[in-house]
């Protein structure tokens, strides 16, 4: 009795011991997520960060059917806020955090680099500027082509709107801050570019994620150096800033956001946002 006893709870584990094997619950996926998470995740922010957050949203929806990934496209400073006031799950940010907002709560992880390329009609003579050239032109000192090497005209000089990440790093690094004598400020990296394109003398600035393959502009080298994904890496390209996602310190993430977050931030993302244009920093 005590044998046949034996074998039965033998079979029993084993049966549930195959049970346990085959589960397509607890499969992994590609991405090391498992086909059980499900959810909706909100992400919130730069406009930059388009294609990045696009390519990554597209691959993580297609491992794990049951994950929503929404994407408000509402600006650096907007996206910060949101995830402050628990509106979003991650906040998308294409500068770093600044001090204060590291005091609130917020933290801010790096998942690539972007070189903020400086960008002129496809016609202009101008190849490259320096970067304190590129300062006088959008403080105003220099005011005509000519003084730089093109064609007489007087510059345009084209922005981003106040709450822009975009905006924030190209002024940060060029030291223009609350400086620039704009022609034109624009709510998005697609607008500023399609009115460079439509302008001779106009000179503008957006995302080397952005700019990649655009007709009727021309991307400028910076003090002899250009905006490419090895001179970003290797920090020889001046103007450059991080793609950041903005998380709360003291606030846990849902199991399928942090699983997001997790899958962004590894290296087996790294063809994805490298195909978007920016440049991985994860190992």
């Amino acid at each position: 009795m005590k044998k046949a006893f034996g074998i039965l709870a033998a079979s029993a584990v084993l049966v549930l011991g195959l049970a346990g094997c085959g589960g397509s619950d607890s499969k992994p996926t590609e991405g090391g997520q498992t086909a059980s998470l499900s959810g909706t995740i909100s992400t919130n922010g730069s406009t930059s960060m388009e294609k990045v957050i696009g390519n990554l949203k597209e691959a993580f929806e297609s491992e794990n059917s049951g994950v929503s990934i929404s994407y408000d496209a509402t600006g650096s400073s907007a996206g910060i806020q949101a995830v402050s006031n628990g509106s979003c799950d991650i906040g998308l940010s294409s500068r770093a955090l600044k001090e204060e907002e590291i005091a609130s709560g917020l933290v801010g992880t790096n998942v690539a680099l972007d070189g903020i390329a400086v960008i002129v009609n496809a016609e202009s003579p101008v190849a490259d500027l320096s970067v304190e050239q590129i300062a006088q032109i959008f403080r105003g000192e220099i005011k005509d082509w000519s003084e730089v090497g093109g064609s007489a005209g007087a510059i345009a000089c084209i922005g981003r709107e106040a709450s822009s990440g975009t905006r924030d790093g190209f002024e940060s690094i060029t030291k223009t801050k609350d400086a620039c004598k704009l022609s034109q400020e624009l709510t998005s990296t697609g607008a500023v570019i399609e009115a460079v394109k439509s302008s001779p003398n106009a000179i503008g600035y957006a995302s080397l994620s952005s700019v990649e393959g655009k007709d009727g502009i021309k991307v400028l080298t910076v003090d002899g150096v250009a905006c490419a994904e090895e001179t970003v890496l290797d920090g020889t390209y001046k103007i450059q800033r991080p793609f950041v996602l903005v998380t709360k310190k003291d606030a846990a993430l849902s199991e399928a956001a942090q699983a997001f977050f997790d899958y962004a931030t590894s290296s087996a993302a790294n063809a994805l946002i490298r195909n978007a244009g920016a440049v991985p920093t994860a190992k």
